[in-house]
This record gives structure tokens, sequence and C-alpha cells, in this order.
């Protein structure tokens, strides 16, 4: 039996190579061919436009180049027919025996790679700051970071997962300024929130509490006894609730950064620059000029000698690389901040350059319910901890009356986890993202849940079958279902998604990967069937693909709901 690669990432490789040797061929050069996945599996498994792309050099019809091309490739070992479709496209299509060769190493480890062995990489996310509620923001941070996490690391990466945290700032100071007019107490998470709120409030409307607020923030800056012992009780009880949250939510971080560690650094660092003539003053603040660099204008000391948040994120870098030397840095942050992070990113290659090209961001889109966006400054919002909680109450009432013995709330949990997830993760992470909580925990369609079902509905399959053998079979069908032709493509989808920090490529593929086995798993008898052995390998494979793609948006696949 002839044993094709593991994975259609390779035949894609195979393909390009073929392709340029067949346009050198016929005198073509300097094209790269571009392989893609056709729209429908009638038009084969893979697709180029090469000839459309070459058509001008050659100075011929591109359906005529095409016809060229196939000729010059001539026949190519796992692809049984190579055909030209108008205007000019070159369809291939797989053998059957490149499929079944395929499925048997479809196992445990399915999907990893090593396009990023070696390699040290730091992923910040999250970012809730104490004394304030985890809001929207946060529960997208983390959903994103945690997904980019483990997609670097399933490409062989030495993953670092950081976690950077405002506990100093007029934050800070507005709650705690709260805290004391409203005598609420520090160690109660209900009492801090409504305490910001107080102190948010009261800093816009009243001149005289504005100026107690600032005061309140140049005593902590200056560590003031006086308010070390409700600063420390409100730190501690934010950090224990958000480590709460992130138990719910799956995520573990190998360090916790707070501003309070970097912010005096981080004055020494400009100040530094500024005498290099890297930064400049204005008005009595330090200011980056942006502008020689095609940028704007920030402020990193402001004329307190207070550090910004720009500051501080300069030290930060720093402060990173002597607890995890990195080869790169990829902090999240909102779309909204990205104009800022990367005047942040031209100061410091310039005042750091050992940095430059190794400290860089990616941005996430907001999330919106009926309300619209949403302020933590206001008292009238949703924050990301309650919209957890009513998801978590929404799932376990779903899951009411199925025989879940006590692992109910377990499966609820992941179900609700699951259902913001996928929500988040389905669409290319820049953009914003309107949050529907019912479609969301949908057992059908275009949700988390109905991908964890599919799994479940797997596994029920392969435990009926009682635990056989299923990695050997005397018989394979003539027939390729679609969702058995979609499974090889899910090594190539998460280098993809790894390259280009891009979850929303699996999720996509996971939906398409579900809903085709769901058709097969409705129409096709599996056990009793005369090629039993072999259909039940290609659910053992569903379910590897399945469990490994939902790891790596973050989503627990429990075994049964």
């Amino acid at each position: 039996m002839i044993v094709f690669m593991k994975d259609v990432a390779f035949m894609e490789n195979i393909l390009k190579k073929k392709i340029t040797e067949a346009l050198e061929a016929v005198g073509i050069v300097e094209v790269e061919p571009m392989i893609e996945y056709p729209n429908e599996f009638s038009h084969g498994d893979f697709a180029t436009n090469a000839a459309m792309v070459a058509a001008k050099q050659a100075d011929k019809n591109p359906k005529t180049l095409a016809e060229e091309l196939v000729h010059a490739i001539g026949e190519i070992e796992g692809v049984e027919n190579i055909e030209v479709a108008a205007p000019g496209f070159i369809n291939f299509t797989l053998s059957r025996e490149y499929y079944s060769n395929v499925l048997q190493n479809i196992g445990i480890n399915w999907g990893k790679n090593t396009a990023l062995s070696g390699k040290r990489i730091i992923v910040e996310y999250s970012q809730p700051n104490p004394f304030k509620p985890f809001h929207i923001g946060h529960l997208m941070s983390t959903t994103v970071g945690e997904s980019i996490s483990r997609l670097v690391e399933f490409s062989g990466a030495n993953i670092f997962r950081a976690n950077y945290q405002g506990d100093i700032g007029p934050h800070i100071a507005k709650c705690i300024w709260g805290l004391q007019k409203k005598a609420l107490n520090p160690a109660s998470v209900a009492d801090l929130g409504d305490a910001y709120v107080a102190g948010s409030a009261a800093y816009e409307d009243s001149a005289e509490a504005k100026a107690e607020i600032d005061s309140i923030n140049k005593r902590l800056y200056a560590h003031d006894a006086e308010l070390q012992p409700v600063y420390d009780a409100g730190r501690a009880t934010s950090l224990a609730h958000f480590d709460e949250l992130y138990t719910i939510l799956g995520t573990k971080f190998d360090h916790l950064f707070f501003e309070s560690q970097v912010a005096e650094r981080g004055v020494e660092l400009v100040r530094e620059g500024l005498a290099k003539g890297i930064f400049e003053e204005s008005e009595g603040a330090v200011v980056y000029k942006g502008e020689k660099k095609g940028l704007h204008t920030r402020v990193f000391i402001t004329s307190q000698n207070n550090p910004t948040y720009e500051a501080k994120e300069v030290a930060l870098a720093e402060a990173k690389n002597k607890v995890f030397p990195y080869d790169l840095n990829i902090t999240t942050i909102a779309v909204e901040q990205d104009n800022y992070f990367t005047v942040v990113e031209a100061a410091l290659a310039e005042l750091l350059p050992q940095f430059a090209g190794k400290y860089t961001h990616i941005a996430f889109g907001i999330m919106q319910l009926t309300g619209g966006k949403m302020s933590s400054r206001k008292g009238n919002i949703i924050t990301g901890e309650s919209l957890v909680e009513d998801m978590r109450a929404k799932a376990l009432a779903k899951m009411e009356g199925r025989d879940l013995g006590d692992q109910k709330q377990h499966v609820a949990d992941a179900v609700a986890v699951s259902a913001i997830k996928h929500g988040i993760l389905k669409q290319a992470r820049g953009k914003n993202i309107i949050f529907d909580p019912e479609a969301s925990l949908s057992f059908e369609g275009d949700s988390g849940p109905y991908l964890q079902y599919s799994y479940v509905r797997a596994k029920s399959v392969l435990e009926k079958a009682g635990g056989k053998d299923t990695i050997i079979y005397d018989s394979v069908p003539d027939k390729i279902p679609a969702f058995e032709r979609l499974l090889p493509r899910f090594p190539s989808i998460v280098l993809r998604a790894a390259k280009e920090y891009e979850p929303h490529y699996v999720t996509t593929y996971l939906t398409e990967l579900a809903s085709a086995f769901n058709g097969w798993y409705a129409e096709e008898k599996i056990i009793g069937s005369s090629d039993e052995a072999y259909k039940l390998r290609t659910v053992e494979a569903f379910a590897h693909t399945m469990k490994n793609g939902l790891w790596l948006l973050g989503i627990d696949t429990p075994e049964k709901m």
C-alpha cells in the first residue's frame, strides 16, 4: 500500500511545486501559484488560478494556458483527476487511496505542527484592573488570548501566558474614594463595583470630588501608609475573584504583571530617552512625537511627573523579558487602542532597540448586546462576569431533564463557556460582535454547543460499537463522504490560524466539518454495515479532529450532554 503524507498541507506543497515547474516549462517565471479549496467538492479538492494570473505574461487565453499547464503537470501521486474549468481554473481531485491513508494518521496529536518550534512567545491577555469590574472587553481579551496561546503552542512554540493588570492609577483612586465616602467594604466584590461607579461619576460631576480623587491618586503613587490597608484589601479581593472567573473560562497564567511594579521604571526609561532626544518636553509633560514615524504624539510622563500607560508599557516590555526572555511578545488589545499601541511600539523600538520587531499586538473588536456599547464607568452595564453567570444559569436550565448525574453543573459550565467563546471567535478578531445569548446556546447550527454535541454524538457511536479496534479494517467504501474529505484539511487550517493569529479559521472549519458529519450520520448506517470498521475509523478521526479543534478555541469537550 502506498502511504502518502499525513496531511493536505503536504499535498498543497506538492501541487505548488508541480504548478511552478509547469509554469517554468511553458516560459512563465516569478508567478507564485495560489492553492485554494473550491466551494463545492464537485469542483475537486484543490483549485488554482495560476493560469489566469500568468495569462498576460504568456500572452495567451487563460483556458488555453490552463490546458497547457495540465499537460506539463502530468500525473501526481495521490491525485485522481486534473481538469480545467472556465475561465481558466485548474481543479485537482484526490484519490480514495489518498484519503484512506491520511485516515490512518489521525490520532490524538492530529493537527500539531512544528512551524514555531524553538520560539519563545509571550501572549499577554485578559488585563482586568483590580478595583474595577471584569467587563466585556476583558472577556473578549481572555477568549482571544487563550485561543492564540493554544494555537502557537500547538505549532511548537514555548508559550508563556502573561496577564498585566492596572493596580495603580486614577481608577484605583476613584474606587477608594467611593469606598471611603460610602462606607463600603473592600472585601466585597459587589461593594468594589459600587464604589468605582460612585467615584467615577463624582469625578466628572464634582470639582471638589475630583480634587480629592486626584489627591488620593498622588498618595497612592507615593505609597501613603494610611491608604495601604484599604488598597491591599481591595486588590486581594479583586485578584481572588478574577481567579474564580479564570477557572470557569479555562485559563491559567504563568505570571501576573502589575502597573505598580513598572511605574517607577517607566519614568526612569522615559527620562533616559528624553536625554537621548527620543522624547521631548511639552508644557511640563514628556511626550513622544509620533509624527516622525507617520503616527501621532502621546504623553509618556504627565506634568505631575506621573507615568502614563505608555511609559509603563515600555517598562513592561523590559520586565517581561527578565521573567521570560522572548523571541516575540503578543499583546491583545481592544481595536480602539490600536493607534495608541502602535505609537508605544515605535517609541520602544527607539528606546530599547533590542525589542524592535519583537513586541507587537493584535486587536479584537467590541462585543455589543441589545443595549449597544458598554462602559464600566456607568452603573447600567452588563459586565463580562454577569454575562458568564447568566449563560451558566441558562445552560443549566437547558440541561434540565438530562441524565448527567453529578456532572450536570460541569457540563452546563462547559456549554456556557463554549457558547460565549464560539460567539467571540467565529469571526475575524478585529470585527465587532453582536452576541445573541439564546442563539449561542443552540444545539443546532452555528454555535459552540452544536460543535460539542457533534463530538458527543461521535463518541456515543464509538461507545455503542463496544470499543472495537477501529484502526484495522478490511474494506474501504468507494464513496468518500464530505466530512472525510474535510478531515485532512485540519492541519493546514491550524497552521494558517497560528500564522495569522486568527482563531476564526478553526471555528469556521469545525462548523463545516460538524455539519457534514451530522448529515452523513443521519443518512448512513454505521454499526452493522458492510464497511463498519472503516466507518467507525472515520468517526474516530472526526472525534479526534473535533476535540483538538475545540481545544484550540479554549472549549472543553464533555463526554455526555
